[in-house]
């Protein structure tokens, strides 16, 4: 958006939506959110919500204003999301903005939460403050896809995280894939890592890499690291045969781990719930695990956004199923030749079967591009 061309409104929502990008990667599983408290022409508070069962964006803003000696009636909020109305962990947003005696509130976009759903705009114009919404809807959809895809489908956004060279392998006929990408693109999957909800992948690639799947700090290149990484995504392997060993690496590190199964064999699943590991078994009629199951499980666990690190059986299996929301592919500038493994197993015959995928986004990530696309549903 150009600040040249755009009307205050705009500006005051577009600092709204940064502020709502502070809680990138600590706010789940509630929406990320910004807010700014606007009076003649001054900004006198701004707000965003950090974490769960923490204050929300409209009430932080609201305690910076009066810290800093402002009085707030008549006074516009910008907000990414509508103001929520329901009492949850802390108190309802709309009856904070009524009490500050706020006299207008721009909202960016309806809240999907059924809880909400509009009843929070119109608790403020019940309360005789003007209210105003879609400023800039798009941009605050962007900021949070999980949660809204959560709240009107039942199921998290699946984002797909893949590396290949620049003939498309993604690892040597022996399985040798260590390292495809450099060290900044690793950096980038690490923050990928530290957005989600739940990082997902197959048995085969946890063993073949004694994968711990967790968040780094040192790897994060982020100011606040430390802080990030404390929070660890809820790690999901798929082994329908339940062949993870109790002594792997990613059974030794902290954070919660759920192995997703078709096997009943009772003796391994308590051997890996001693480990440490929750235990589902989600088959389906194949035999193999159920990953609409599992997906809707981490859905009912308030999971926003699952990120899937897989080889290309799995990958594979998921684009064919059509739950994939989103690619992202790291292509680095090598060639790893015509007996190295392909990035996805798509058995595709004919060209009419080919999958499109519509780029969002390519940008350089150090000696490396990362693509982002997403897959093109129904007629190509």
């Amino acid at each position: 958006m150009s600040a040249k061309n755009s009307s205050p409104d705009e500006l005051y929502m577009a600092r709204a939506i940064e502020l709502a990008y502070r809680g990138l990667y600590s706010t789940m599983p509630n929406p990320r959110v910004g807010c700014v408290l606007v009076r003649d022409d001054a900004v006198l508070g701004e707000g965003w919500h950090v974490r769960a069962g923490e204050g929300h964006a409209e009430v932080n803003a609201i305690a910076s204003a009066q810290a800093a000696g402002h009085e707030l009636v008549g006074a516009t909020a910008y907000v990414t999301l509508e103001p929520c109305s329901h009492l949850g962990k802390t108190p309802p947003c709309c009856e904070a903005l009524i009490n500050a005696g706020v006299g207008r509130v721009v909202a960016a976009m309806e809240d999907p939460n059924p809880l909400v759903a509009g009843r929070g705009l119109q608790a403020l114009r019940d309360a005789g403050i003007k209210v105003e919404s879609g400023l800039l809807n798009e941009e605050a959809q962007a900021i949070n896809p999980g949660f809204i895809k959560r709240m009107h489908s039942g199921l998290p956004l699946l984002r797909c995280k893949l590396a290949m060279s620049l003939d498309g392998r993604t690892a040597m006929a022996s399985g040798e894939s260590q390292w495809i990408t450099g060290s900044e693109a690793r950096s980038d999957v690490q923050q990928l890592r530290a957005r989600s909800c739940a990082v997902l992948s197959g048995i085969d690639t946890v063993i073949s890499d004694d994968a711990a799947l967790t968040v780094r700090a040192v790897q994060l290149n982020l100011d606040n690291a430390e802080d990030i990484a404390r929070r660890q995504p809820l790690r999901v392997v798929l082994d329908s045969n339940l062949r993870l060993p109790v002594d792997c690496n990613l059974l030794a590190q902290k954070g919660p781990v759920i192995v997703a199964t078709a096997n009943s064999d009772s003796g391994k699943q308590q051997a890996l719930e001693l480990a440490g590991a929750e235990v589902l078994c989600l088959p389906n009629d194949q035999g193999q695990v159920d990953l609409l199951a599992v997906l809707t499980v981490l859905a009912e666990r308030q999971c926003n956004e699952v990120l899937l690190e897989a080889g290309a059986t799995l990958a594979g299996a998921a684009l064919q199923a059509g739950l994939i929301d989103e690619l992202v592919v790291y292509m680095a500038p090598t060639l790893l030749g015509s007996n190295a493994r392909p990035l996805i197993q798509l058995p595709l015959s004919s060209m009419s079967e080919q999958q499109r995928l519509e780029i969002t986004g390519m940008v350089a990530v150090g000696h490396d591009w990362r693509i982002t696309a997403r897959p093109v549903k129904g007629d190509h």
